[in-house]
């Protein structure tokens, strides 16, 4: 990889990060009630998943390009925490300071956004050593764990992360769920119910990783966690177009269409996933192809939002939904750049 191209995967992220930042700020900007407050304030939160993106992204480039050092190591990854922290806390703060329906919706968000952001802090983490990977993959199968291979104690740890971070989600979303009767809180379940999708997914991603590192990674691993992914994915998108199809849509819209962004981000993080599997240990003649996966959901995302947003001048429960896939489509487009990196790392194409 040249110097060139590793700086222009790094901007992206960068880039859709601040791009979630300003799209936010102009939203909140048009202080038009409900609406503007809940669609700005996640929007803002996106950027904490885009720089955890970041941080993955400078990990492994810097491997490949041999500027990685200790430094960086602990460096990246502690940063993205601290974004992800931020996040958190902020959702905290945002239904702590009020009642009223805007903030329970969108503080609950939030802090499943930082929660998302935690799992992709993990990613950068367990890609400490993502070296290794290629060197794995090349060398004759064997399952001997590499002496500079972390321990396995350690890569049980980063897997436990989005493991504790999905359940801490779906739990949290049933008991939003228990109250569905009130409109706040079906939106805010249901949402955290896809955000907790997607940290389901990155489990996925983080054992990958974590098992190729080590050299443990074996034949069924190579589609167990693939079609892991894709179920994820896909349930986030069945259940948002059954809200869609069903009940008052008034109080349906807007977590069915978030939901079925929820489901393209899903499935972007398999193109990362399937990419790790179908390399190991074997060519791949469509490896550089698989990054077209996130670039399809990043422009399925952002024409639905188009649509949206001329709807919304018909009716105006599409604002939110309309605003929030933009960001969606960031993240989305933003994981276009991690496979890329990944596919120019790994594949022997």
């Amino acid at each position: 990889m040249s110097f060139g191209i590793s700086v222009l995967f790094r901007l992206v992220p960068l880039v859709m990060g601040i791009i979630c930042l300003w799209l936010g700020w102009v939203v909140l900007d048009l202080n038009k009630g409900a609406d503007t407050f809940v669609a700005g304030h996640v929007l803002i939160s996106l950027a904490a998943i885009c720089y955890a993106l970041f941080t993955t992204a400078s990990v492994i480039i810097q491997q490949l390009i041999g500027s990685f050092n200790r430094f960086w190591m602990y460096v990246w990854p502690i940063s993205g925490y601290v974004g992800a922290a931020i996040a958190i806390i902020w959702g905290i703060r945002i239904v702590e300071s009020s009642v009223a329906a805007p903030h329970i919706v969108a503080g609950h968000v939030v802090i499943g956004v930082g929660l998302i952001a935690v799992c992709v802090s993990t990613v950068a983490s367990a890609s400490s050593k993502f070296i290794l990977i290629p060197k794995n993959s090349a060398a004759p199968a064997s399952k001997q764990v590499p002496a500079t291979a972390y321990s396995s104690g350690v890569g049980k740890f980063f897997i436990a992360i989005p493991v504790v971070c999905s359940l801490v989600g779906l739990v949290w979303a049933i008991v939003l769920l228990i109250n569905a009767q009130k409109a706040p809180y079906f939106v805010a379940g249901n949402v955290m119910l896809g955000l907790s999708f997607i940290c389901s997914s990155l489990i996925s991603l983080v054992a990958s990783v974590v098992r190729q590192v080590r050299n443990e990674f074996d034949d069924q691993e190579r589609w167990r966690w693939g079609w892991w992914v894709m179920v994820m994915g896909s349930v986030a998108i069945i259940l948002g177009i059954y809200y869609l199809v069903s009940g008052n849509l008034s109080e349906r819209a807007a977590p069915g269409l978030v939901l079925i962004g929820l489901g393209m981000i899903c499935y972007s993080i398999s193109s990362k996933v399937w990419l790790l599997a179908l390399v190991w240990r074997r060519a791949c003649s469509f490896a550089n192809r698989i990054p077209l996966i996130p670039v399809f959901t990043c422009l399925f995302c952002l024409f639905l939002s188009a649509f949206l947003v001329n709807m919304n001048l018909i009716d105006p429960i599409y604002f939110i939904p309309s605003r929030v896939l933009v960001g969606l489509g960031a993240v989305c487009f933003t994981l276009f750049s991690i496979v890329s990196i990944l596919e120019a790392g790994t594949s022997s194409k």
